[in-house]
């Protein structure tokens, strides 16, 4: 129907005309008014005159028409010439900080070849990926990025446990590892992220001769039940199987006058004698924090910590034979 917004209006274009046409088009108009007007002004005289004096004017107005259009040409390549250096300027300014970042990881110890591997991986999924990936990969570079950044003040947190952080510790371990494990921290012992951890350990004992050491501190009335210090003697056999060093103490009860109860113990990994993982419990014996810290006064307090009580401690006598023939 015609009028309805939905249908097709046919397109209506002004006259165009090509400069050069307009500009002769103007030439011959002022050439044609300066002859009219050499005609007015001296109307006798030569008629040779008069055609001269019209094609010279004409002429200067074709030649002042081109002298103006090359101008505005000039004004508009000087213009896009400045934009494409500015452009020039930037790009060579990104690359030149690029540069700089790399050596300055470079020259930090840190890998410039994951670096380039992660920024080429994350341009990769940003082509490619559909937005659930994109923003997941988005979310794992923010919580790297500030861990690391945390790291530039020599601690981080994190919410909850958090096992990897344990277990990459353990594999960047070159000397030692000296590790509390409370009756909180028992239980861990038989869940899968255990086998990762242990296999960690063994790996750094055999491969980087790094000495581990590890202090269960267990409950009175948990020492006093057979069937408890049976099980937990299992644990330690298993451990000394493997080459860890472990000692047992035990804790006295919490009196029940103490209005604010704290947990007994705290469960604390030292690495290195460098840095320490604290695994914080609340109330119910869960663990709701994990601390990353390389304060050298507050690891060296963790480690004199460490080393008080484990001189207290009590050694766990390996069994001989811990899997005897039988008998015939």
């Amino acid at each position: 129907m015609q009028g309805d917004p939905d249908t097709p209006q046919p397109a209506t274009h002004g006259v165009h005309v090509s400069p050069l046409i307009l500009k002769i088009l103007i030439t011959i108009v002022v050439s044609t008014g300066a002859y009219v007007l050499t005609n007015l002004v001296k109307q006798s005289g030569d008629e040779l005159w008069k055609i001269a004096v019209a094609v010279v004017i004409g002429g200067s107005t074709l030649i002042v028409q081109y002298m103006v259009d090359f101008e505005q040409r000039l004004a508009t390549v000087e213009t896009g010439h400045v934009e494409r250096s500015r452009r020039t300027d930037e790009h060579f300014d990104h690359l030149s900080d690029a540069a700089a970042l790399l050596s300055d990881l470079d020259e930090a110890g840190m890998s410039t070849s994951d670096a380039k591997r992660l920024i080429t991986s994350l341009r990769r999924v940003g082509q490619q990926g559909p937005e659930i990936v994109k923003a997941f990969a988005r979310s794992e570079v923010e919580s790297l990025a500030s861990v690391v950044t945390d790291l530039t003040g020599k601690s981080a947190h994190w919410p909850r446990d958090n096992n990897e952080w344990l277990i990459r510790l353990t594999q960047c371990a070159q000397r030692t590892i000296d590790a509390t494990s409370s009756s909180v921290d028992q239980p861990f012992w038989g869940t899968d992220t255990a086998g990762p951890y242990l296999d960690a350990q063994t790996e750094a004992m055999a491969v980087r001769q790094v000495t581990i050491r590890r202090l269960f501190m267990i409950k009175e009335t948990e020492a006093e039940d057979p069937v408890v210090m049976a099980r937990f003697t299992e644990l330690c056999q298993a451990q000394l199987d493997v080459g860890i060093t472990v000692r047992y103490l035990v804790l006295p009860p919490t009196p029940e006058t103490n209005p604010h109860p704290r947990p007994a113990a705290r469960d604390v990994v030292i690495f290195d004698t460098d840095l320490y993982l604290e695994f914080e419990p609340d109330q119910l014996g869960v663990n709701i924090k994990t601390t990353l810290d390389a304060h050298h006064e507050r690891v060296n307090r963790q480690v004199r910590w460490f080393n008080a009580l484990w001189s207290r401690a009590q050694e766990i006598v390996p069994d001989p034979d811990p899997h005897p023939d039988p008998v015939p």
